[in-house]
């Protein structure tokens, strides 16, 4: 299925493009792209990226400050507010509208600032790991962020790479090119230089690349044609850009909205039918009753979770771990399966080549050398084991200058293997030279080189011995790949079918032993709740070595043949059940993780290489590594700056941080707001007046939320980091409701002491309730922020001293004349504030008994 994009109007070009440019020889579309063989010069390039028309995909740059502003608006919170701020400025109340006024500005630019600052801070994480693409510019080859490709640039591509732009290919060899995003053709298609017809359908442009594939081998030159949202799959990216799908953290967030608007609307028929048939005015009830609803919310829910995520991004940085989308970090937090690869994260990843060995299993240099060849004069997929054998072959001095490379029949996932066809001297016949896994060059072969190099016939036997070979040295750790060779008459172009009648030469031993502490992390992650999966394309025996080093099981090791057997119920049993999975392809790899999905774990995904991108998409969080394939990184969610599994344990810690103190501010803010508002509402029936007025219940919703900006600061309980997350809206609810009500006693008690003993005025009563709710919310937070006694859990600074802060403006205010103007206030006795403080003491109190009462149950 071909993808078509919806074009947007584009601005005006930066240089006239040919149309169908893949039907115009490259010196002509050089030409009219004013570029060259040297690319494009360096200032020219410069121009036109910052000229109109150069056309740019935005996803990870800093939003445009005055959107952000105008965000802080869209709330329909804020619209409620608005919305009685129009009703007072029609019945010229203007000291209402002005207070409404103020509020909301305060709140929207107390948001802006938060969320402007975590914008910042979040795309210069995300600098640190842009995709980048090398192009030639005046000659020389640079590299440059893949946002500043312009038309007319060159690009250099090799396996790995995205595509930063569409494109005409100039030179392309054993280029294939995995176009699935835009085409749906799952199975990688050949690209080479040339023309095609101007009429030629997308998915046929053998000469095209498109921006947001990836190559799988090979290397290419690439003159750029189109950038951006100009190219054909520039919509399309935009789109999925903007509609992300939603992240389980972000659904917690959607449904606690839903439940809070239930409340609200419940609570405002109450009490505007309560006030009507009390006689009160009307307006003075819409007000109350709007007043309430914008109390019970947080507000600041937006940018309080912006603030939290963003220093939590920052933190992680710091060790080594860039968050690449912010959604990921409660993701993160929560994942309790944790899928990775061995090279690199559970061993060393300093693969080194151990033997060469011929066929009876002896030290040969021409093993060694056979296998040097094919390693230096290849162009396809970058890999450990290619780069060992480069490493081996400089340290021997080993010069393939009197080999010429005739052609290459790249590596794939499904052959696993890679030959190179190479010339000798002056010599007719051709020599193809084949390595990779051993049981696929062994299905390539019918002979076996034997001693004195004479070849004999590959009959059972024969197989069985290098089987056996092959599977004991598996065992004590080594990675064994095999090599074969084959003459034939020279030709001009080889491909798969030419991997036959081939001679079995010998073994290629490399090592990669585990890495130190390894063992040590994997306890360390058990301990908070992850279980480890080995998912590896080695063979069995492999696997089942390094995962026995590493204290996993492997008593249930699953192989790709084994697992392309099963049905996926079957799957979604034994997946579970496995800690090692052996011999697995691409595909496979993403089966495995839907089918942990599906027995309901949050499944994190690390991977680096070509065939882990499919796995790291559909990974709740897919992690990578600054070093993998520009394909894998950009799959991923979090990227980490070093393959170390440690680096991703305290990343993880740090995930779980942030995401308990984003909880902490929604439970203790909507049970302190749902408690008061319950207050207000019964009040309200009972009341001879209002228990506050809407512009006193507005100050207090906005003093009560200028400490919860600290949150982002403060301690988390270790039990908290100690287990996976996940968002539990019965839970929130079970909060919000049992120390709403607590609120709630010992509101109504103070209203008894008012009324009754103190025979208070309605200003004075309005005045003792703003104080004493309002210090019940502060105070609340100091108790409801850890799970364990309150006294040996000790606060953030900026937390414990911003609560402070504003619990003392809340004792002053009263005594500030113009506040007293403004909002009706009037200076309480000290008599009075001291049985109010006894309250709000008592009310401590209980609120520390229930919480560890719930805690027991």
């Amino acid at each position: 299925m071909t993808v078509r994009a919806r074009r947007r109007p584009a601005a005006t070009p930066v240089v006239a493009v040919p149309p169908a440019p893949w039907s115009v020889d490259a010196p002509a579309l050089k030409a009219a792209l004013h570029s060259s063989d040297a690319g494009l010069a360096p200032r020219e390039a410069t121009r036109r990226q910052r000229a109109p028309g150069h056309q740019a995909l935005a996803a990870d740059a800093l939003p445009a400050w005055p959107r952000l502003l105008l965000r802080q608006f869209a709330s329909p919170l804020v619209l409620i507010l608005l919305f009685a701020a129009a009703v007072s400025l029609l019945l010229r109340d203007w000291t209402e509208a002005a207070i409404i006024g103020a509020i909301v500005g305060g709140s929207a630019l107390l948001g802006f600032v938060q969320e402007w600052r975590a914008s910042v801070a979040v795309a210069q994480l995300r600098q640190r790991v842009a995709l980048t693409a090398r192009v030639l510019r005046g000659g020389t080859e640079r590299r440059v962020v893949a946002a500043q490709v312009v038309v007319g640039d060159i690009v250099q591509l090799a396996a790995g790479n995205l595509v930063p732009a569409d494109g005409v290919l100039l030179q392309a060899r054993d280029f294939l090119v995995t176009e699935a995003a835009l085409t749906g053709e799952s199975m990688p298609v050949e690209k080479r230089a040339g023309v095609c017809a101007p009429d030629t359908p997308l998915a046929q442009r053998a000469n095209f690349v498109f921006l947001g594939t990836s190559v799988r081998s090979g290397t290419a030159s690439v003159l750029v044609t189109a950038t951006g949202r100009a190219t054909e799959f520039g919509a399309v990216a935009e789109r999925i850009a903007q509609r992300e799908p939603e992240t389980e953290f972000a659904r917690g967030v959607r449904r606690f909205g839903e439940l809070l608007l239930r409340v609200m609307i419940v609570m405002v028929l109450f009490v505007v039918l309560i006030n009507q048939w009390l006689g009160r005015p009307w307006v003075d009830s819409l007000l109350f009753a709007v007043a309430l609803a914008v109390g019970l919310s947080p507000e600041l829910l937006p940018a309080i979770v912006s603030v939290t995520v963003a220093r939590g991004a920052r933190a992680m940085a710091r060790r080594g771990v860039i968050v690449r989308r912010l959604e990921a970090i409660e993701n993160l937090g929560s994942i309790d399966v944790l899928c990775t690869d061995k090279t690199g994260t559970l061993t060393s990843g300093t693969v080194a080549l151990a033997a060469a060995l011929d066929a009876q299993g002896q030290p040969s240099a021409a093993v060694a050398h056979w296998a040097y060849t094919n390693a230096t004069l290849e162009t396809g997929i970058a890999n450990p084991l290619d780069a060992a054998l480069a490493a081996a072959a400089k340290r021997e001095g080993f010069d393939a200058a009197n080999l010429t490379k005739i052609d290459e029949i790249p590596y794939d996932f499904q052959r696993r293997r890679l030959t190179i066809v190479v010339a000798e001297g002056g010599s007719s016949s051709h020599c193809m030279l084949t390595k990779g896994a051993f049981d696929n060059v062994l299905a390539a072969c019918s002979l076996v080189s034997g001693p004195a190099d004479a070849a004999a016939p590959l009959d059972a036997v024969a197989r069985e011995c290098l089987r056996s070979f092959f599977r004991d040295r598996s065992e004590e750790g080594f990675r064994v790949l095999g090599l074969a060779t084959r003459r034939l008459p020279a030709q001009a172009v080889y491909g798969v079918a030419d991997e036959t009648a081939m001679c079995f030469e010998g073994f290629l031993l490399f090592l990669d032993p585990p890495k130190t502490g390894a063992r040590q992390t994997l306890r360390d992650l058990a301990a908070l709740g992850i279980c480890v999966k080995l998912i590896t394309g080695d063979n069995r025996h492999v696997a089942a070595h390094v995962a026995a080093a590493l204290g996993l099981a492997t008593d249930t090791l699953l192989t790709g043949e084994q697992l392309a057997a099963m049905h996926d119920e079957a799957l979604w049993r034994q997946a579970d059940a496995s800690d090692v999975f052996a011999e697995i392809d691409p595909q496979q790899k993403e089966r495995i993780v839907r089918a942990l999905q599906r027995t309901g774990h949050a499944v994190g995904f690390l991977g680096d290489g070509i065939n882990d991108a499919p796995a790291l998409h559909a990974a709740d969080v897919g992690i990578s590594v600054d070093q993998a394939v520009d394909v894998a990184r950009a799959s991923a969610d979090i990227v980490l700056l070093k393959p170390d599994l440690d680096v991703l344990r305290q990343g993880v810690e740090d995930g779980r941080r942030t995401f308990a103190n984003t909880l902490k501010y929604i439970g203790i803010t909507t049970s302190a707001n749902f408690g008061n508002m319950v207050s207000m509402a019964l009040g309200s029936v009972y009341l001879p007046f209002l228990p506050l007025a809407a512009k006193q219940i507005l100050l207090n919703n906005f003093l009560s939320d200028f400490p919860s900006i600290a949150i982002s600061t403060d301690r988390v309980d270790a039990e908290r980091i100690a287990a996976p997350q996940r968002w539990q809206l019965r839970e929130v609810r079970r909060f919000m409701i049992v120390f709403g009500l607590v609120s709630t006693v010992f509101d109504l008690l103070t209203f008894a002491l008012l009324l009754e003993v103190v025979d208070a005025s309605e200003p004075v009563f309005q005045t003792a309730w703003f104080v004493v709710s309002l210090l019940t919310e502060l105070v609340v937070v100091l108790v409801l922020r850890t799970r364990g006694p309150l006294w040996k859990s000790r606060p953030s600074a900026l937390l414990l001293w911003s609560t402070a802060a504003v619990a003392l403006a809340t004792l002053a205010l009263p005594y500030v004349p113009a506040v007293q103007a403004m909002f009706g206030f009037v200076a309480l006795p000290a008599s009075l504030l001291a049985e109010l403080g006894a309250i709000v003491l008592a009310y401590l109190l209980c609120t520390e008994w229930v919480k560890r009462r719930l805690g027991a149950a």
